[in-house]
């Protein structure tokens, strides 16, 4: 069906929203599953006394959160593409869900942001134990997307001590080729100094959430719009147009025609009636 250049706009909005949506879901998805999953750390989850740690609780919402978006990548890339009303709807109210809980979250990490802090650092320390172990390659990965993230080295700072070295950034000046901020001391910072920075961050994603919301609900009307202006199109094209009637001759009031094509119609005329000493004789 065809949309105009609003409804047009809208759609290709949501196709790109939930390409990106797909991608960071993929990420949280995966990281999560070879967390919980891989032989260097499945063990952790099998002791009762760490089901409450914070890289237990840290690796269950990534898990969930990576499956929760790609859910909604889903229906919205059904109903943007397809144009389906149904999946769009479902998307929104997704969308909906997932934009109040990243604001009540923001708020939550911003009154509660040292607690926030020690939990993000206690993971941090977790993942890097478990680097200097096991050496496991997915680790490594988030370790040096945490380090240039962050621009830290490992829980001492002291590149000498470090032995992961090669997931560390590269210092900018010379006393940072000695010893460089250590994470546990920078997250825990980010978190107490800068709450209103993480609370911009929730917010913003909130906001981008939002947005997403009213291009779906519009992309839904003008869906909805399209639909009743086709109906009305072949309401109007199968009913003929009854012309004024024209005023027929005498001599054709009565006709007959056949369903034949080829055969033309029969035109009888109207038989007079004469009077004959009083009586009508046809």
């Amino acid at each position: 069906m065809s949309l105009d250049g609003c409804g047009l706009v809208c759609k290709y909005l949501l196709v790109l929203f939930n390409i990106i949506f797909a991608v960071v879901g993929l990420a949280f998805l995966g990281l999560g599953l070879w967390l919980r999953f891989s032989n260097d750390t499945k063990g952790i989850f099998d002791i009762e006394s760490l089901n409450s740690s914070a890289f237990v609780i840290t690796v269950t919402v990534l898990i969930i959160l990576g499956s929760v978006m790609l859910i909604v990548v889903a229906f919205g890339d059904y109903g943007a593409c397809n144009e389906n009303r149904c999946a769009l709807q479902v998307f929104s109210a997704l969308l909906a869900l997932l934009a109040l809980a990243e604001i009540v979250v923001g708020v939550l990490a911003y009154s509660r942001s040292d607690e926030v802090g020690v939990y993000m650092a206690e993971f941090y320390s977790s993942m890097y134990a478990l680097y200097m172990k096991n050496a496991d390659p997915a680790i490594g990965v988030t370790l040096t997307f945490i380090h240039n993230m962050l621009h830290c080295c490992g829980v001492t700072g002291i590149k000498v001590l470090e032995v992961p070295q090669g997931t560390c950034p590269k210092p900018d000046g010379f006393l940072e080729h000695i010893a460089m901020p250590n994470c546990p001391g920078v997250i825990t910072k980010i978190f107490d100094r800068k709450a209103p920075l993480v609370l911009g961050i929730f917010l913003g994603t909130g906001a981008l959430l939002i947005v997403a919301l009213i291009c779906s609900s519009i992309l839904c009307r003008k869906i909805r719009l399209s639909m009743l202006s086709l109906q009305y199109i072949i309401l109007t094209s199968s009913t003929p147009v009854l012309a004024s009637p024209q005023p027929q001759s005498p001599s054709q009031v009565l006709s007959t025609t056949y369903s034949y094509s080829y055969q033309d119609p029969v035109v009888y005329t109207p038989l007079t009636t004469t009077i004959i000493h009083g009586v009508p004789i046809p």
